[in-house]
């Protein structure tokens, strides 16, 4: 698959009016940003490069307005990421199509509680409602307590859970 060449973004909005001053945020569409790649590198450590360019180029291409919000500091030192999509399928919890959905969100460790996460999922929801999208999503794995706890302080609130079956089609 050849690769995806930057796309830049047909509505940029405005980051929060609270934004730390040394805090800069921007929305990508390139798969292959240095920073947003180092950061999913840390984010994602069990996946090495090809896998991580192999996922990147299946979801830009899969999903609706699959896009990543990169925030960096005043000296240029990558923070942290989120990742949204559009979704217009069924989202549970959610009334209203289409819905913003925080598919992953990662802010490095000593960068943590300084406003990152959150100043991320104010631009994300300002660039959702560009959109037309009432809601915003997302979903935790049932034993990850540190993400849900982030989530929730993020404004989330737990609407279901939801249990996965699994069959094989072909002996293994």
């Amino acid at each position: 698959m050849p690769p995806m060449e930057p796309t830049p973004d047909p509505d940029p909005v405005s980051p929060p009016q609270d934004l730390p001053a040394t805090l800069t945020l921007r929305v990508t569409r390139d798969i292959h940003d240095t920073d947003w790649r180092r950061l999913r590198a840390e984010f994602i450590p069990e996946a090495d490069a090809a896998e991580q360019t192999r996922f990147l180029a299946s979801f830009a291409a899969n999903a609706e307005a699959f896009t990543a919000i990169v925030a960096s500091t005043a000296a240029g030192e990558a923070a942290g990421f989120c990742e949204i999509s559009v979704r217009r399928d069924y989202v549970n919890g959610c009334a209203h199509r289409p819905v913003l959905y925080l598919e992953g969100i990662y802010v490095r460790p000593e960068m943590q509680r300084r406003g990152i996460a959150r100043a991320l999922c104010r631009t994300a929801a300002d660039w959702g409602i560009a959109r037309g999208c009432r809601e915003f999503a997302s979903d935790v794995d049932d034993d990850n307590d540190a993400s849900r706890e982030a989530h929730e302080a993020l404004g989330f609130r737990e609407v279901g859970r939801v249990i996965c079956f699994h069959q094989p089609l072909v002996p293994a």
